[in-house]
């Protein structure tokens, strides 16, 4: 940890610790030998039910596999006559798709006797070769995805096969039922733990003499939607990706209560009501999400296929205040502001950095942007893509306002670096002015310990969505801003398909849009510099582009006033006012 984290964050990192010693180590005193046991847990004969797998698929992909080329996470493995259970992998992502399975949705796409025998012949070579020996395929959210993939894929491998390979495969299926069954609690809280109990609802619905379980199983899956699953439709983790990942798999599962008779738990119907409108809550013009809090490329066809299910397809409800995010849209311009605290330190591994950063898009083109996270390749860039440096937003002394777990071997314990201090209070007033203008306002404390100083963002939307006024204020938490330590960079990250040029003043920018719109950035009195940075969620991997920054000392400057207009709207200049003057503060 930094050797200015605080007594309450050692504290706070200490009883996480603990508390999760007590459950790895209750969970080798109970749940390892039972689950040992060869009769434990009830044996199964037979599926009941195979559920929809609402992923995409490729045939391409299934030409690939059957040529014994196996692309997962960026790295491309050729088998040639061997196994890929044996071979060697190049990267745990790279091994925990292998594992996983969900590679087979791919094969059958392609819906030949080949590519079933295919299936067959990858799927008896990991049971014969023992696929749990692989410390990739032990872990509870791969255990629970290849359960999953092999339920839901089940036609392809079972239709036309012989009955020795039909008990092979339940054996093996239900020895991996139990096995999940007293590992759950093993895995990273979040995202992986709620996989797991998906699993299990999915396995106690679709296996045959498994009944006993759905009950338990379900509560389960209710207790943790209602925890990780926020009032407002977002993820505990805060990032919007999980909204995508939890619906592609929820959805189906709805469907399987029905199809077995059973009404669908009142917390899983709950909870993908509240998540729909969150992903119209996310997305720009262009159909993309809000890069926040470890969000990567958009899946634009899965998001299609969840959206398919929206019923009510209603307007994007604008403040998201338990999610920790503001929207403020006019005329087809979009804005979307990170105004949350970090998530709890359990669920914090991909939180980022950026309490008061923002997204502009116009239309179908996104404008300002985050870097966000590419879809492969994440660990070489998740440490630069959380820093605050990588948001549209402001830095002191080039220090994110979050603090993270530094030391390694903490990192490798807790399978990544939470978050353990940032903002605490963060201050959101909203406000709709005569004219039809939208103003948001609001501020956070995550420099207030180090360096005395709160961030306050103020910006302001035209009726006509063409002009955005913005106001940086950098005040005093207690006393006065430290000395030496007010130094702060003010960054609007581009979007790689924005062209900028600096004005001759060197007080503004202008923005080339891909449709020829023109658009103007001016800093007034401060001036700007325009830096190469670099986009990591394009779908063709991380793409240079461009940021403005505002460099300057917040106690020589404690106010930065800036604009962003399309330049065809030719906007009357508002009221300049000057630096000694108080800023009217937004009505509640």
């Amino acid at each position: 940890m930094s050797a200015r984290a605080t007594v309450a964050e050692r504290t706070r990192l200490s009883v996480y610790l603990l508390r999760g010693l007590g459950r790895r180590l209750l969970s080798l005193l109970t749940g390892a030998p039972l689950a040992r046991l060869p009769f434990f847990g009830g044996a199964t004969d037979r599926l009941l039910i195979a559920p929809q797998d609402l992923r995409t698929s490729d045939v391409t992909r299934a030409n690939e596999i059957y040529a014994g080329r196996f692309s997962f996470g960026g790295k491309v493995v050729v088998c040639d006559a061997r196994s890929p259970f044996e071979i060697r992998p190049p990267s745990e992502e790279w091994a925990a798709a292998l594992h996983g399975f969900n590679w087979l949705r791919h094969l059958r796409a392609a819906d030949t006797g080949i590519t079933r025998a295919n299936a067959r012949a990858l799927v008896d070579e990991w049971i014969s070769l023992n696929g749990f020996r692989n410390a990739a395929a032990r872990r509870p959210e791969v255990t629970a995805r290849r359960i999953i993939s092999w339920i839901s894929q089940a036609p392809l491998m079972l239709d036309e096969s012989d009955v020795r390979f039909y008990r092979r495969f339940m054996r093996s299926l239900t020895r991996q039922v139990r096995h999940l069954r007293y590992t759950t609690g093993d895995a990273r809280d979040g995202l992986p733990r709620l996989l797991c109990i998906i699993a299990e609802v999915y396995a106690s619905l679709c296996m045959a003499n498994q009944a006993r379980y759905i009950k338990p199983a379900a509560k389960r899956l209710g207790d943790e939607l209602q925890r990780q699953i926020l009032p407002d439709g977002g993820h505990i983790s805060r990032n919007p990706g999980a909204l995508i990942g939890l619906l592609i798999d929820l959805l189906p599962l709805r469907q399987v209560f029905t199809s077995r008779n059973m009404p669908p738990p009142a917390p899983l119907m709950h909870a993908i009501d509240r998540m729909m409108p969150m992903l119209r809550f996310f997305r720009h013009g262009d159909g993309n999400f809000a890069l926040f809090n470890g969000m990567g490329p958009t899946r634009s066809d899965l998001l299609s296929t969840i959206l398919a299910y929206d019923d009510a397809r209603g307007t994007p409800v604008a403040n998201a205040l338990h999610s920790g995010y503001q929207r403020i849209d006019s005329n087809e311009t979009v804005v979307i502001m990170d105004t949350g605290a970090p998530p709890p330190i359990a669920v914090s591994q991909e939180a980022h950095a950026g309490c008061l950063s923002f997204e502009l898009s116009a239309k179908s083109n996104r404008i300002i942007v985050n870097c966000g996270l590419p879809a492969i390749g994440r660990d070489s860039w998740r440490e630069v893509a959380r820093a605050t440096s990588a948001h549209s937003t402001a830095t002191f002394n080039d220090t994110s306002s979050c603090r993270f777990v530094e030391s390694g071997p903490l990192r490798r314990m807790l399978q990544g670096a939470p978050i353990v201090g940032g903002p605490h209070t963060i201050d959101i007033t909203r406000d709709e002015e005569s004219d039809g203008a939208r103003v948001l306002a609001a501020s956070h404390d995550g420099y207030a310990d180090n360096f005395g100083v709160i961030h306050r963002r103020s910006l302001r939307l035209s009726a006509d969505g063409q002009r955005l006024d913005g106001e940086e204020q950098f005040n005093p938490s207690h006393g006065e801003i430290a000395p030496n330590f007010d130094q702060f960079a003010l960054r609007f990250h581009l979007h790689p398909t924005i062209k900028a040029v600096r004005n001759q003043e060197s007080h503004g920018a202008m923005l080339t849009l891909p449709n020829k719109e023109v658009w103007t950035f001016n800093a007034y009195e401060d001036r700007v510099e325009i830096e190469e940075s670099v986009y990591l969620s394009s779908n063709d991997g991380p793409r240079r582009t461009l940021q403005i920054v505002i460099y300057g000392r917040a106690r020589k400057i404690a106010r930065v006033q800036w604009t962003l207009s399309m330049i065809a709207a030719s906007p009357t200049p508002r009221p300049r006012r000057g630096r000694s003057e108080e800023p009217k503060q937004p009505k509640k």
